[in-house]
């Protein structure tokens, strides 16, 4: 998943434009963008689109529950469910355990709605809390429902009580570089892929799309979204281009056509098994884009 696009839960009019906004994945908010009085007409409203609509869009289906220490998570569940999402994110996740207490939930859920055992992914956001980023590493092997870790930075700032993210020159502080990077190294770890967090300016194009395509150098393979106008900016920079493709095919067919040494020549240049790896990667990746 290279986009994936936040809709407020409330708003069948949103829901609908979100629906046809190209992400690869709808984020359906029951958290942060919905009003503490208005949770249960939100399970409503996103559960019946989803179960009505969701044929209408290509687009995975995610629901953004509330955290575990609301406890409003199971009314989310019992609610959406039902109407099979793809997916659930989790917010304040602060460690595996987190992850694996919602899977035992997802399980019964599951199993009282006739779906398959475990069909259901979850994608936590690992540092809304202090405690989640300093248990990054505990997300390897919690999980086969996993499918990859996030972070974000404006809970994380009400939680420390840092004023601001970034300085005045747009760039993170050195805490939410920390847990930016914690985040890449904790989905490297377990293996499933790293989504940036969100940008809030989306007004500030220019801005957005360097930002995009940072992260696209760093190591994240997609991120997520507030605006529909963000979507296409970052479908274009976490698709691999053309000249990338055919670069990491050359590679791996040098190690297959040399019997896969630890070494090979290309172009007059080395390029050894960690070359071969991140070809690998990028291929993995242009194939899921369609390319």
């Amino acid at each position: 998943m290279r986009s994936l696009l936040f809709v407020p839960g409330d708003s069948e009019k949103k829901l609908e434009k979100g629906f046809g906004a190209g992400a690869d994945a709808v984020i359906v908010d029951l958290e942060d963008s919905v009003a503490p009085q208005n949770k249960s007409l939100a399970r409503n409203v996103a559960a019946r689109f989803i179960a009505d609509q969701r044929h209408r869009t290509k687009s995975k289906v995610y629901v953004r529950i509330n955290d575990l220490s609301t406890g409003l998570t199971d009314e989310d569940l019992a609610a959406l469910v039902p109407a099979k999402p793809d997916g659930v994110m989790l917010p304040k996740s602060n460690s595996g355990q987190d992850v694996q207490q919602l899977s035992a939930k997802l399980r019964v859920h599951e199993a009282e709605n006739g779906l398959p055992d475990g069909v259901i992914k979850i994608l936590p956001i690992i540092t809304e809390t202090a405690a989640g980023v300093l248990t990054a590493a505990s997300y390897a092997k919690a999980s086969a429902r996993l499918v990859g870790l996030t972070w974000g930075a404006e809970d994380l700032s009400a939680a420390i009580g840092a004023r601001t993210a970034r300085d005045e020159n747009g760039r993170y502080t050195d805490v939410f570089r920390f847990a930016r990077t914690m985040t890449i190294l904790a989905a490297g770890a377990a293996e499933v892929a790293a989504i940036d967090t969100v940008f809030p300016n989306f007004r500030d194009m220019a801005a957005f799309e360097a930002e995009c395509i940072g992260a696209e150098r760093d190591g994240f393979t997609g991120k997520m979204a507030i605006h529909p106008a963000q979507v296409p900016v970052i479908n274009a920079a976490f698709t691999p281009s053309a000249e990338a493709v055919k670069h990491s095919l050359a590679i791996v067919a040098a190690f297959e056509a040399a019997g896969n040494p630890g070494v090979v020549g290309i172009d007059g240049k080395m390029v050894d098994r960690p070359h071969l790896r991140l070809a690998e990667r990028l291929l993995a990746r242009a194939k899921a884009a369609g390319i």
